[in-house]
């Protein structure tokens, strides 16, 4: 089997894939100080409530936006599996696309992911919306080549922020609430963080559709895509596992 592992800033999710099928897949909180070791425990443990075993898993790829677990995840491919992985971004792999921006390097490995996956299952050209900790549009052409895109603030770190900075407004759930008039502090805070970011979303396809030029799908994906899809028209497709996708597609293309 493959093993997928997408390094986020806030989770790690290791999917098996036999072929290109699904097999399962388990996520974990990221930390950049987590060993070889307990990475070996943690998945080890994970795949056997499922019936498998790590010595299933012959060859791995990883993409990876935290740099400082790089190190401890190719010691844990080469403890546990005696392969060194394929780590997205490094001389050798082969992506089948370009970026076609100013310092192609200065892309994170996931965006350039998404671009892969969704290119392969939906076409283009499209725009990837990723609710992920940052809220990222990358815009990808009909070739399957990624041009570029847009960066903010995801929807949990200014929901973080909003309650560190200011004393009185407490921590709360995301949700989408009835109307967008709050009558207390709770239901204000709901609307602003999702209509707020709705319209945001809303605003820049429209921008970016006017900029490209010609019609352009949307593909959302990150665990609060289908929240933010049930509130609006120009989200065409949701995808939770973009990601996993994109690194099977590369895995192939490389092999």
């Amino acid at each position: 089997m493959l093993l997928a592992v997408d390094v986020g800033n806030t989770n790690i999710t290791c999917a098996a894939y036999s072929g290109r099928e699904l097999v399962n897949e388990w996520r974990i909180a990221t930390s950049s100080s987590r060993t070889a070791e307990e990475y070996g425990v943690w998945l080890s443990q994970a795949m056997a409530l499922d019936g498998l075993v790590l010595s299933e898993i012959k060859n791995v790829i990883v993409a990876t936006v935290v740099p400082e677990a790089t190190f401890n995840i190719k010691g844990f491919c080469k403890r546990y599996f005696g392969v060194s992985p394929m780590i997205i971004g490094e001389d050798g792999v082969d992506l089948g696309m370009k970026p076609l921006i100013d310092n192609p390097k200065e892309a994170g490995a996931d965006r350039l992911v998404n671009a892969v996956g969704a290119h392969v299952i939906y076409g283009g050209p499209l725009v990837v919306i990723d609710f992920g900790t940052a809220t990222n549009f990358d815009v990808v052409d009909g070739d399957g080549n990624y041009i570029g895109g847009v960066i903010a603030p995801g929807v949990n770190l200014s929901l973080d922020a909003l309650h560190k900075a200011a004393a009185k407004l407490p921590r709360i759930a995301i949700d989408r609430p009835e109307r967008v008039i709050g009558k207390n502090t709770v239901e204000c805070m709901q609307a602003g963080i999702y209509y707020g970011y709705l319209a945001m979303t809303e605003g820049l396809i429209v921008r970016i559709r006017e900029e490209y030029g010609e019609k352009i799908k949307t593909v959302a994906t990150g665990g609060l895509a289908p929240l933010y899809h049930k509130g609006t028209d120009i989200i065409d497709h949701v995808d939770s596992d973009l990601t996993l996708t994109g690194l099977v597609e590369i895995f192939y293309r490389n092999n």
